[in-house]
């Protein structure tokens, strides 16, 4: 099983946008979905600034702000 965190802030519109549009991809490619507040550690939220939403998917960086549904499905099917 594949494990996705999207790096997220509390100020980030998109970021809840993005949670609930992968959701139901990830759930359906059995994986697991964790939210991670980069504000939280300051190291994070230097690597991450200002480009969250960020999808990483087991330690690797996928997708940034924009995410698609069918390529984030075949990455989870891999």
């Amino acid at each position: 099983m594949k494990n996705v965190a999207l790096m997220v802030r509390s100020t980030c519109g998109s970021c809840d946008r993005v949670a609930r549009q992968i959701q139901p991809v990830v759930s359906a490619a059995g994986a697991s979905l964790e939210l991670v507040d980069v504000d939280r550690d300051p190291e994070m939220a230097a690597e991450y600034g200002d480009r969250v939403p960020v999808v990483v998917i087991d330690g690797e960086e996928f997708a940034c702000w924009e995410v698609d549904n069918d390529d984030l499905a075949a990455e989870l099917a891999d």
